[in-house]
C-alpha cells in the first residue's frame, strides 16, 4: 500500500524538507531556458561534457550546463540546504536517493512518456528504495552495474576449468586453481569499500531482499539472516593472497590485469581500471554463487545511475526534452560503451563482452539489488566488514551490526513504525 510521506525528522534533509521551493528553471538573457544537470560520477565527465556539447548544438530553445563534480552528494546537500536546486539531479540508486525522496523534494516523474521503456526489474529495485511506500515514481533509472565474479578467460580456456553454479562447486574450483599453483583470487582490503563487493554479491542469494525493512519492522535481526553469509564470506579468504589488507583497490585491479589471479570478486566498474593497465586482457564474468540451489540464482545489479527531476524546476517541459536526449538509444549507447555499463531501458543494446556470463541473467530481468544501498554511511558498514575478515569473530560482528544498525537508523525505524501504525503493514 502506498500512502501519505511520513518525513524522517533525524535525517540530515530534513530542514530541506520543511523549506520552501524557490529556486527553478529560468530564462537567460537571450531567450533560452537554462536547464542544469548536477550528476555524482565524476568518472563519466567527459561523457556528460559530450552530451552538454552536442545538447547545445542542436536545441535553439534550451541551454544545458552539466557538473561532474568529485563530491556532487555534499555539494548537492549544502546547495539544499541554501534552497538552491539544480533542474535534474543524476546520482545512484542509494540511500541518498532515498533520503531524497523522503525530503520531499522530487519530482514524480511517473508520467514522462519515457518510463514506459525502462526494464521493470529496475523500477522495482527505485521503488523498494522507498524508505516507506510513497504515491508517484522519482527516479527514471539509467544505467546499471552488476558485481560477481570477474575471471581470466584464456588463463580458464587453458586450464578447462567450468564455471561454477553452486557454492560447493565454487570451492572445489578455488581448490582446483589452487592445487595448480594459481591464486583463484585477488583482494584489495585495504581500501575498506572492496569489503562490500564479495559481501554484496553473494548477500543476494543468502539473505531476502528486504532484509533491510524486515529489521526496521522488528520482524527479524541481522544475527538471523547474515550468519551464513558471513560464514561463507570467511571461507573465501584463504583463496586469496596472504595479506589481502596490505593491498588496495588499484593494487587488486592490477594484479588481476598481469594475471597474478585467476578471478577477482568485484563489480563490473572495475574493468576500465584493469584495463588501463592491460588492455589485451580478456575479461568475462559470472554471477558470484553464493547458494546451494540453481534455481536461487540470482545477479546483483543495482542502479547505478538515474535521473530526478527536481520539484524547483519550473519549466518540466523543457527537462523532458533533456531527458529525451539522454536516454535516446544512440546515447545511452555511448555511456554503455565508454563504463561499460547495463542499460536500464529496454532495446538492443550491445554490452560489453565482459558481461557476456552474466546476460541471460540481465536479459531475464533476474536482478537483486545491492544490499549496502540501504546501509547509512554512518553506520561504515566496510569498516565492520573489513574487522569481520580481519578477527574472524562472526558472533561479534553480528552483534554490532545489529547494535548500529539500531543507533543509526533509530530515526527510520520510528518512521517505519508511524506508518504501519497508520497504514497497516507496508509492502
Amino acid at each position: 500500500m502506498k500512502g501519505k510521506r511520513f518525513k524522517c525528522l533525524g535525517l540530515t534533509l530534513c530542514c530541506v524538507a520543511a523549506a520552501p521551493v524557490m529556486w527553478g528553471c529560468g530564462n537567460s538573457s537571450d531567450g533560452k531556458t537554462e536547464i542544469e544537470i548536477v550528476q555524482y560520477k565524476p568518472e563519466a565527465a567527459n561523457y556528460f561534457k559530450m552530451v552538454e556539447e552536442e545538447f547545445n548544438s542542436t536545441h535553439d530553445n534550451i541551454h544545458l550546463t552539466i557538473s561532474s563534480p568529485n563530491d556532487a552528494m555534499t555539494i548537492l546537500k549544502t546547495r539544499f540546504i541554501r534552497e538552491d536546486y539544480p533542474d535534474i539531479i543524476g546520482i545512484g540508486g542509494d540511500i541518498n536517493y532515498s533520503y531524497f525522496v523522503d525530503a520531499d523534494i522530487l519530482t514524480d516523474v511517473s508520467g514522462y512518456e519515457g518510463m514506459k521503456e525502462i526494464n521493470e526489474g529496475y523500477l522495482e529495485i527505485a521503488e523498494a528504495l522507498e524508505l516507506v511506500p510513497v504515491d508517484g515514481t522519482y527516479i527514471i533509472p539509467y544505467v546499471a552495474n552488476a558485481a560477481g565474479v570477474l575471471y581470466n578467460r584464456e588463463m580458464f580456456e587453458e586450464h578447462g576449468w567450468e564455471i561454477p553454479e553452486t557454492w560447493d562447486e565454487m570451492l572445489s574450483l578455488c581448490g582446483e586453481i589452487q592445487a595448480e599453483g594459481i591464486l583463484p583470487f585477488y583482494f584489495g582490503f585495504k581500501d575498506t569499500w572492496t569489503c562490500l563487493a564479495p559481501w554484496n554479491a553473494m548477500v543476494v542469494e543468502l539473505a531476502p531482499a528486504d532484509t533491510t525493512k524486515q529489521v526496521n519492522k522488528g520482524q527479524t535481526t541481522f544475527t538471523e539472516q547474515y550468519r551464513e553469509l558471513a560464514d561463507k564470506y570467511l571461507q573465501l579468504l584463504p583463496y586469496g593472497p596472504d595479506d589481502p589488507f596490505a593491498y588496495g583497490y588499484n593494487d587488486a585491479c592490477t594484479a588481476f590485469a598481469r594475471g597474478e589471479s585467476a578471478m577477482y570478486a568485484i563489480g563490473s566498474y572495475a574493468t576500465p581500471q584493469i584495463l588501463s593497465v592491460n588492455p589485451d586482457l580478456k575479461i568475462d564474468s559470472f554471477v558470484m554463487p553464493a547458494c546451494d540451489d540453481k534455481d536461487g540464482r540470482t545477479l546483483n545489479s543495482g542502479i547505478d545511475l538515474g535521473f530526478c527531476v527536481s520539484a524547483a524546476c519550473e519549466n518540466k517541459e523543457a527537462a523532458w526534452e533533456v531527458l529525451d536526449f539522454l536516454y535516446a538509444d544512440e546515447n545511452l549507447q555511448k555511456y554503455i560503451d565508454a563504463q561499460n555499463a547495463v542499460p536500464c531501458k529496454k532495446g538492443e543494446f550491445t554490452l560489453s563482452p565482459m558481461l557476456d556470463g552474466m546476460s541471460e541473467f540481465i536479459k531475464n530481468g533476474n536482478m537483486t539489488d545491492y544490499q549496502d544501498h540501504y546501509y547509512p554511511s554512518e553506520m561504515s558498514v566496510d569498516a565492520l566488514l573489513q574487522t569481520l575478515l580481519l578477527e574472524k569473530d562472526t558472533d561479534g560482528f553480528l552483534a554490532t551490526f545489529d547494535t548500529n544498525w539500531q543507533r543509526y537508523n533509530r530515526d527510520i525505524i520510528r518512521m517505519v513504525q508511524d506508518y504501519e501504525a497508520s497504514h497497516g503493514s507496508a509492502n
